[in-house]
Protein backbone atom coordinates (compact mmCIF):
# COMPACT_ATOMS: atom_id res chain seq x y z
CA UNK A 1 0.00 0.00 0.00
CA UNK A 2 1.42 3.37 -0.92
CA UNK A 3 1.64 6.29 1.46
CA UNK A 4 -1.52 8.38 1.86
CA UNK A 5 -4.02 5.82 0.63
CA UNK A 6 -7.21 5.66 2.62
CA UNK A 7 -7.06 2.28 4.37
CA UNK A 8 -9.64 -0.41 3.82
CA UNK A 9 -11.11 -2.21 6.78
CA UNK A 10 -10.92 -1.71 10.49
CA UNK A 11 -7.97 -0.56 12.54
CA UNK A 12 -6.29 -2.63 15.20
CA UNK A 13 -6.93 -1.80 18.87
CA UNK A 14 -3.78 0.29 19.34
CA UNK A 15 -4.28 2.09 16.01
CA UNK A 16 -7.85 2.92 17.05
CA UNK A 17 -6.71 4.18 20.44
CA UNK A 18 -4.02 6.38 18.86
CA UNK A 19 -6.46 7.82 16.31
CA UNK A 20 -8.99 8.58 19.07
CA UNK A 21 -6.30 10.52 20.97
CA UNK A 22 -5.31 12.48 17.86
CA UNK A 23 -8.95 13.31 17.10
CA UNK A 24 -9.58 14.35 20.72
CA UNK A 25 -6.40 16.24 21.52
CA UNK A 26 -4.89 17.25 18.20
CA UNK A 27 -1.34 17.24 16.83
CA UNK A 28 1.40 15.37 18.66
CA UNK A 29 4.81 13.84 18.36
CA UNK A 30 5.67 10.31 19.50
CA UNK A 31 6.64 11.35 23.04
CA UNK A 32 3.38 13.26 23.49
CA UNK A 33 1.37 10.29 22.26
CA UNK A 34 3.18 7.99 24.69
CA UNK A 35 2.03 10.35 27.46
CA UNK A 36 -1.56 10.48 26.14
CA UNK A 37 -2.10 6.74 26.09
CA UNK A 38 -3.53 5.18 29.26
CA UNK A 39 -1.29 2.10 29.06
CA UNK A 40 2.49 2.15 29.32
CA UNK A 41 3.95 1.35 25.90
CA UNK A 42 7.44 1.45 24.50
CA UNK A 43 8.35 4.59 22.59
CA UNK A 44 9.20 2.46 19.54
CA UNK A 45 5.79 0.73 19.63
CA UNK A 46 4.00 4.09 19.53
CA UNK A 47 6.40 5.39 16.86
CA UNK A 48 5.69 2.35 14.67
CA UNK A 49 1.93 2.74 15.16
CA UNK A 50 2.01 6.42 14.21
CA UNK A 51 4.11 5.59 11.15
CA UNK A 52 1.67 2.87 10.08
CA UNK A 53 -1.27 5.27 10.43
CA UNK A 54 0.68 7.80 8.35
CA UNK A 55 1.34 5.20 5.65
CA UNK A 56 -2.34 4.23 5.67
CA UNK A 57 -3.24 7.87 5.01
CA UNK A 58 -5.02 8.58 8.29
CA UNK A 59 -2.28 10.86 9.63
CA UNK A 60 -0.17 13.61 8.14
CA UNK A 61 3.25 14.40 9.50
CA UNK A 62 5.65 17.27 9.32
CA UNK A 63 9.18 17.60 10.60
CA UNK A 64 9.55 19.89 13.61
CA UNK A 65 13.12 20.14 14.86
CA UNK A 66 14.22 16.49 15.17
CA UNK A 67 10.78 14.87 15.48
CA UNK A 68 7.74 14.32 13.34
CA UNK A 69 4.51 15.99 14.44
CA UNK A 70 1.43 13.98 13.49
CA UNK A 71 -2.05 15.32 12.78
CA UNK A 72 -5.28 13.77 11.55
CA UNK A 73 -5.63 13.66 7.79
CA UNK A 74 -9.26 12.56 8.03
CA UNK A 75 -11.80 13.65 10.59
CA UNK A 76 -13.43 11.26 12.98
CA UNK A 77 -16.72 11.80 11.13
CA UNK A 78 -15.08 10.92 7.79
CA UNK A 79 -13.64 7.73 9.26
CA UNK A 80 -16.99 6.71 10.80
CA UNK A 81 -18.73 7.38 7.49
CA UNK A 82 -16.19 5.18 5.69
CA UNK A 83 -16.67 2.37 8.22
CA UNK A 84 -20.45 2.67 7.89
CA UNK A 85 -20.10 2.54 4.11
CA UNK A 86 -18.05 -0.65 4.31
CA UNK A 87 -20.60 -2.18 6.67
CA UNK A 88 -23.45 -1.30 4.32
CA UNK A 89 -21.59 -2.65 1.29
CA UNK A 90 -21.22 -5.97 3.10
CA UNK A 91 -24.82 -5.79 4.29
CA UNK A 92 -26.26 -5.29 0.81
CA UNK A 93 -23.96 -7.99 -0.55
CA UNK A 94 -25.57 -10.53 1.78
CA UNK A 95 -28.62 -12.68 1.20
CA UNK A 96 -32.18 -11.44 1.77
CA UNK A 97 -32.54 -13.41 5.05
CA UNK A 98 -29.25 -11.92 6.31
CA UNK A 99 -30.35 -8.38 5.41
CA UNK A 100 -33.75 -8.93 7.03
CA UNK A 101 -32.13 -10.20 10.24
CA UNK A 102 -29.74 -7.25 10.45
CA UNK A 103 -32.49 -4.70 9.77
CA UNK A 104 -34.77 -6.31 12.34
CA UNK A 105 -32.01 -6.20 14.94
CA UNK A 106 -31.19 -2.59 14.07
CA UNK A 107 -34.80 -1.48 14.38
CA UNK A 108 -35.17 -3.21 17.76
CA UNK A 109 -32.01 -1.52 19.01
CA UNK A 110 -33.12 1.91 17.78
CA UNK A 111 -36.53 1.44 19.37
CA UNK A 112 -34.96 0.43 22.68
CA UNK A 113 -32.44 3.29 22.81
CA UNK A 114 -33.95 6.18 20.86
CA UNK A 115 -37.65 6.25 19.97
CA UNK A 116 -37.27 9.71 18.41
CA UNK A 117 -34.63 8.36 16.03
CA UNK A 118 -36.98 5.54 15.06
CA UNK A 119 -39.63 8.11 14.17
CA UNK A 120 -37.08 10.14 12.18
CA UNK A 121 -36.01 7.03 10.26
CA UNK A 122 -39.65 6.29 9.52
CA UNK A 123 -40.11 9.85 8.21
CA UNK A 124 -37.02 9.55 6.00
CA UNK A 125 -38.20 6.21 4.61
CA UNK A 126 -41.59 7.67 3.71
CA UNK A 127 -39.86 10.62 2.00
CA UNK A 128 -37.59 8.31 -0.03
CA UNK A 129 -40.62 6.24 -1.04
CA UNK A 130 -42.39 9.42 -2.23
CA UNK A 131 -39.30 10.40 -4.24
CA UNK A 132 -39.10 6.95 -5.86
CA UNK A 133 -42.78 7.04 -6.70
CA UNK A 134 -42.41 10.51 -8.27
CA UNK A 135 -39.41 9.36 -10.36
CA UNK A 136 -41.27 6.26 -11.52
CA UNK A 137 -44.22 8.39 -12.64
CA UNK A 138 -41.99 10.60 -14.82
Amino acid sequence: MSVNQFPPGALGPLESEVMERVWQKGDCNVRQMVERLPQALAYTTVMTTLDRLYKKGLLERRKHQRAFVYSARVSHAQWLRRQAGEFLAGFFGGSVPERTAVLSCLLEAVEAYDAELLEELNRQIREKQRQLTARSAE
